[in-house]
């Protein structure tokens, strides 16, 4: 297994900065992606990133995930709150996941409120916008860069 760690974004994330700036910011994920990478030099650890729309992408890429990475943060974007396909790719990759949502998720529709990966994730961040990520490739590389 290689010391990279997959940065995950889900449905309408290619959309930050764009859409519903009043809850998402106006950083791009381009914009993110440049601030993890940053990160990622500064603690030196390998990143990768993959975006999609599609359930079954994201499943696949999971799948993936479980030969060559090392452990994954992951905005699954709605598909959290419904996609059983995702939740069973993440338990079979046997990697730590850490769930990442740049809102906080509990300030919002109670629909968002319930999280079907959560239970097979490491651990979840939400609610600190783009930090979340940092937050979390930080807590894995310390915690699962061996």
């Amino acid at each position: 297994m290689s010391n990279l760690f997959s940065i995950i974004h889900g449905p309408n994330l290619n959309m930050l900065g764009k859409r519903e700036i009043g809850i998402y910011g106006k950083e791009t994920m381009d914009d993110i992606n440049a601030e993890i990478n940053r990160e990622a030099d500064r603690i030196d650890v390998a990143v990768d990133f993959f975006q999609s729309n599609s359930e079954g992408e994201l499943v696949t890429h999971m799948q993936q995930c479980r030969e060559r990475a090392k452990g994954a943060v992951l905005n699954a974007g709605a598909y959290t709150h419904y996609s059983i396909a995702l939740r069973d790719a993440i338990s079979a990759a046997q990697i730590p996941v850490i769930e990442v949502h740049i809102s906080n998720v509990y300030k919002r529709e109670s629909f968002r409120h319930v999280s079907v990966i959560a239970p097979v994730c490491a651990g979840q961040i939400c609610g600190f916008g783009s930090q979340g990520y940092i937050l979390a490739l930080k807590v894995l590389a310390e915690k699962f860069d061996i």
